[in-house]
């Protein structure tokens, strides 16, 4: 059965993600995160996609980024992956695939999914207990769209922008959204529309993006339909 094409829009967001074969480690030391965020930062530009919002773990990556073509995210991903997979084995003196198939990915432009989806990235190692607090982690993007920490790398999303009139505003009102863990049933989301490369938010952007790509774009509902009972 061939593959269901990906969904993916310019100018729209993406929430990224790429998980590692077998659950192995894809980061061992500094400077693996170091390499990987460079050719991220290189591939970027080259591909013409925006980062607004990254988190490296040991064994995946999550990225929010909007491409400035269709063409984008898959050239960014492809490059990047290869890259960086050839680096690994070079390095480790291993041979073989790095990434656990294709990347995920799903498309949302609302607010509070977007922002939702700022949220699910970098509040990863806290949800993985690996530390207490966002800032704490130094391999994602929390720093600098919370505390203003430089990082040529993040490019505010237009939804970021609109938090505050100037940048210490935006960053007060950024980091207010994270005094509470993000909601179980938005993670569910998220997940969901991601791991089954669905679009994230409402019922009318979902119709929206549905009649501009001319295919579904949500969870379909399983089992066979209902039979009509005739009067």
């Amino acid at each position: 059965m061939p593959r269901r094409s990906r969904i993916s829009i310019a100018g729209v967001p993406h929430h990224i993600i790429q998980r590692v074969n077998n659950r192995s480690a894809c980061f061992y030391t500094d400077d693996d995160y170091l390499c990987y965020l460079d050719w991220l930062k290189e591939y970027s530009e080259i591909s013409h996609c925006q980062i607004h919002s990254y988190v490296l773990m040991t064994n995946h990556v999550h990225l929010l980024l909007t491409p400035e073509s269709k063409a984008s995210v898959g050239n960014l991903m492809r490059r990047l992956g290869q890259r960086y997979v050839q680096y690994i084995n070079r390095t480790y003196k291993r041979s073989g695939t790095l990434w656990e198939g294709r990347f995920k990915s799903c498309i949302t432009n609302e607010e509070d999914y977007v922002l939702g989806c700022y949220r699910y990235i970098e509040l990863n190692p806290v949800r993985a207990d690996m530390v207490s607090h966002p800032a704490e982690y130094r391999w994602s993007s929390y720093r600098a769209n919370a505390q203003g920490e430089s990082n040529e790398l993040i490019v505010p999303q237009y939804l970021y922008s609109r938090l505050g009139t100037d940048a210490s505003a935006r960053m007060r009102r950024y980091r207010e959204l994270f005094r509470h863990h993000i909601d179980p049933g938005l993670v569910g989301d998220i997940r969901q529309a991601t791991n089954g490369n669905y679009a994230l938010g409402s019922e009318r952007f979902k119709d929206e993006i549905e009649l501009a790509v001319g295919r579904r774009v949500r969870r379909g509902v399983s089992g066979r339909p209902k039979k009509k009972v005739e009067d």
